[in-house]
């Protein structure tokens, strides 16, 4: 493939002969490709006897897989159910290093489209409170819809800039990952236009945003919380040299080591200005040797003891005629008790975490669970209500099979023929929930939403 010639002439100058070689021989292969098993809907053991694709471990990370191509993971209605995220296999050691714990406060400050949001998610297992955080508006509703997929119930999306979380936000979050909009070289063999927009100008760009959003970060850092920084690109500016910048700035920030796994490398500190030892202690991941595209990765932990925001609680909202609709849906057709803060916006009814701050003043594109519409004496689940539960949480469930054509006439919107008149129903695929159905005198009413129909599928 075609590379810029600025950036393998500063390849060359930065690797020995042999690596160059390597490094460059790297770009003719195909990409990498994988898959993460979402552990909010499935167990590895389970995938494991499921899955229709080979399965091959991604070494880094435990719940990560070798897909080929070929198999086409993202037309298996399996993908449509949320029992996996399709991730570049990479980019899924940030989260690894991050070891997000179930009952913290976490941030992914740049989020879209969620791949390492729904990582962290994952491993929080529903407890506590995960703030995805995306800038751009089309990006942020992407980042929604791959939220609600895997069935995720303690996250709030916000669509801000940093400087404006971190006046809210100061000391607040236990751990914080800063996944780095930067030049991209990491990306360069999966798309290949991304080298059209390499300059070493932008490079330097990116490290200079990069700067600014890590000190936002670490305002937004508890004492003892953890930052893990990471970007797809092999610039030092970007990388080591950013760290380095980091630690001068902050000298209450310590360098963690990352434990390197098969496929990771130590940093470089020949390649920042004091050659400074200790950031061997980051990780990089290359694509000729780490089986991915490309990953830089730091672990930093905040050593000042800094007074946090006093920030209020948000509170329940939602009117007695209204919760007392719900409540009636619920003994019909939940088979669960839904833990957490109601809270209405107009006629949309959330589930917020219990303890979830005050989030009044910033643009938040998704706050909690959406559990569904206040209609003319009714109440309509939420389509990420039904992707939120198991099937047996649902009182009445049509199941459908993956080896059938029966679920492409539910994703296309199309009826199904039932033969009873229970209600709502949860339509699942092979026990996994698709979607919302409603039965009545034999016809299941197809409520799966038209935003994520695929009308011509066969």
């Amino acid at each position: 493939m075609h590379l810029p010639e600025a950036f393998t002439e500063k390849m060359e100058k930065l690797l020995s002969e042999k690596e160059y070689q390597s490094f460059i021989n790297s770009f003719d292969e195909k990409p990498h490709k994988g898959l993460r098993v979402n552990p909010l809907k499935i167990s590895l053991e389970e995938w494991k006897s499921l899955s229709p694709f080979s399965l091959k471990p991604v070494p880094f990370c435990e719940t990560g897989f070798y897909v080929d191509e070929r198999e086409e993971p993202g037309k298996h209605p399996y993908h449509l159910a949320g029992l996996y995220y399709i991730q570049e296999p990479s980019a899924m050691a940030p989260v690894e290093v991050l070891d997000p714990q179930p009952g913290e406060i976490i941030l992914d400050l740049s989020a879209a489209p969620g791949g390492k949001s729904t990582q962290i998610a994952g491993k929080m297992n529903g407890e506590g409170l995960l703030v995805a955080n995306e800038i751009h508006p089309k990006r942020a509703k992407v980042l929604v819809e791959n939220i609600e997929r895997l069935g995720i119930r303690n996250a709030v999306v916000t669509n801000e800039k940093p400087e404006r979380l971190a006046k809210k936000f100061v000391g607040y979050f236990d751990r914080i990952l800063v996944d780095a909009p930067c030049s991209g070289e990491g990306m360069f063999r999966k798309d290949p236009e991304a080298s059209d927009f390499w300059t070493p100008d932008h490079v330097e760009k990116c490290s200079i945003l990069q700067r600014d959003i890590l000190y936002h970060a670490y305002q937004m850092l508890k004492p003892d919380g953890i930052l893990v920084y990471s970007t797809c690109t092999f610039s030092p500016e970007e990388n080591e040299q950013n760290i380095e910048y980091l630690l001068t700035q902050y000298p209450f920030l310590k360098l963690e080591s990352i434990e390197k796994s098969p496929g990771m490398e130590h940093g470089r500190p020949e390649w920042s200005k004091n050659q400074a030892e200790q950031l061997q202690q980051t990780a990089r991941i290359w694509p000729q040797s780490g089986k991915g595209e490309g990953h830089f990765i730091a672990r930093l932990r905040k050593t000042e003891d800094t007074a946090s925001s006093s920030l209020t609680l948000e509170k329940a909202n939602v009117q007695k005629q209204e919760i007392r609709l719900f409540e009636q849906f619920s003994r019909d057709f939940l088979n669960t008790s839904l833990t957490g803060l109601m809270y209405q916006v107009k006629q949309q009814l959330f589930l917020l975490p219990e303890g979830c701050p005050d989030f009044k003043g910033l643009k938040i594109a998704r706050g909690g669970l959406h559990l569904g519409t206040f209609k003319k004496n009714r109440f309509e689940p939420a389509h990420a209500l039904g992707m939120a539960i198991r099937k047996d949480q649902a009182t009445y469930a049509i199941s459908l099979s993956s080896s059938e054509d029966d679920w492409k006439k539910y994703i296309r919107g199309e009826t199904i023929q039932t033969g009873t008149d229970h209600g709502w129903t949860l339509v699942t695929l092979d026990g996994y929930p698709l979607g919302w159905g409603k039965d009545v005198k034999g016809v299941l009413k197809n409520f799966y939403p038209k935003g994520l129909r695929i009308l011509g599928l066969q």
